[in-house]
């Protein structure tokens, strides 16, 4: 086909998408200009792109002299596409029109059956619950929905879209989380990646990290996880495994994660207080406070009571306690920061997650030992994004690979 008059107006027809996209709203006079490609094979595309609906016109410039030009813009309503983050405690999901402006977002907490085949068929039906409610709530059907990008957080294989070594709580999920069985479960094209590379992409596309050359997204949370950038592209290497640094040994040979995640932190407290403490103050608590407005935890009970987010509140209201570990627990994340640093030399490391995304706190304590101990010096700072850094990666793939498939569609 390739040659032919219809291959030809259809490749002219992918011409003006993309200057549409690019520029905005144009005249079919400016379409020509910007394109290269005559008035009258403009006009016949536009046609055509306005009877598939991608493209609609905006009513007349406001033209100084003569005869008013009628405006040509791309239809980002023509479709949608969604992005889901599969969490180890919540499930966010984003609704996008083909711009990537996210028009609905929301959260839902995950839940676990117990019983392996069970928990895997109660999965899919719940994730297709979330995004039929979804749907509902802005009067859309699945026939608006042109790709669902999803990110887990394990290693998806490449070849096979399988996962591997995915977080606690979700080991046992595997199965229905891999892309064949998603893809079953949802009546449009589905997309299969790590959640940590999406955050990555998001950061890229609109976050912290737009337009940076050489970037590492660094997650820490639940699991802990980084997300390698070049030049737009993400790192994925020998079996989709680039960036997985929860595998890296610390000096005593315990597991990165083991000492980053949430439970890390935790176990970091513990160590820092020994049976015969009485109490610690922690700020915000929901035990009994005194009249200054601070809480006493007794240190037997310090695990059972306190939490990351806990103790990141005591640290913000100056408790010495609190910010005697965090000062410990960033010379541990500086350690893997300097590793990182030395063999990328990156420009950026933006740090997010649950724990990771407490930039104020942290950032502070982390720049301090940059500065005195890094031969490289990459600039640091904390998500832009937050919590929707994922879903935000996962929309842009999404998008990515729906504009892709209609570019196919108008050629074959």
């Amino acid at each position: 086909m390739a040659g032919t008059p219809q291959y030809i107006r259809n490749l002219n027809e992918n011409l003006i998408m993309d200057a549409l996209i690019t520029q905005g709203t144009m005249s079919r006079a400016d379409i020509s200009r910007q394109t290269g490609l005559s008035k009258p094979t403009v006009s016949l595309a536009v046609e055509h792109l306005i009877d598939r609906n991608l493209v609609k016109e905006m009513g007349r410039a406001d033209n100084a002299q003569g005869r008013k030009a009628t405006l040509i813009r791309f239809n980002e309503t023509a479709y949608y596409v969604c992005g889901i983050d599969i969490g180890a405690t919540r499930i966010r999901i984003a609704l996008s029109d083909l711009t990537g402006e996210i028009i609905a977002y929301r959260t839902h907490p995950m839940v676990v059956q117990e019983g392996q085949d069970r928990a895997e068929a109660t999965m899919l039906e719940l994730l297709r619950g979330h995004l039929n409610e979804l749907l509902d709530e802005n009067h859309l059907n699945w026939d608006q929905i042109q790709c669902i990008g999803f990110g887990i957080p394990g290693v998806v294989l490449p070849d096979s879209g399988r996962i591997q070594r995915i977080v606690d709580p979700l080991v046992g999920l595997e199965q229905a989380f891999s892309l064949e069985s998603l893809s079953g479960a949802f009546p449009c094209e589905v997309i299969l990646e790590n959640d940590v590379n999406l955050a990555a992409l998001g950061e890229y596309r609109s976050g912290a990290a737009a337009g940076c050359n050489l970037f590492v997204f660094f997650s820490i949370g639940t699991g802990t996880g980084a997300g390698i950038m070049v030049h737009g592209q993400l790192l994925r290497g020998l079996g989709g495994l680039t960036g997985e640094i929860a595998e890296m040994l610390m000096e005593d040979g315990r597991r990165l994660e083991e000492v980053l995640s949430a439970d890390g932190l935790m176990q970091l407290v513990d160590l820092h207080f020994n049976p015969h403490d009485e109490l610690m103050e922690v700020a915000g608590s929901d035990m009994d406070a005194d009249v200054g407005g601070k809480v006493h935890i007794v240190a037997d009970d310090l695990h059972r009571y306190l939490t990351p987010e806990k103790l990141f509140e005591a640290a913000r209201s100056g408790e010495v306690e609190a910010l005697d570990i965090l000062q410990q627990y960033s010379q541990m994340i500086a350690s893997a920061l300097r590793h990182i640093s030395v063999v990328l030399a990156p420009d950026l490391i933006v740090l997010g997650g649950g724990v990771g995304g407490n930039g104020d706190v942290l950032l502070p304590l982390l720049r301090q030992v940059i500065s005195e101990q890094f031969p490289v010096e990459p600039q640091l700072i904390c998500s832009k994004l937050g919590e929707q850094a994922v879903v935000t990666g996962a929309v842009h793939v999404a998008i990515q690979q729906t504009m892709l498939n209609l570019q196919q569609e108008a050629l074959e």
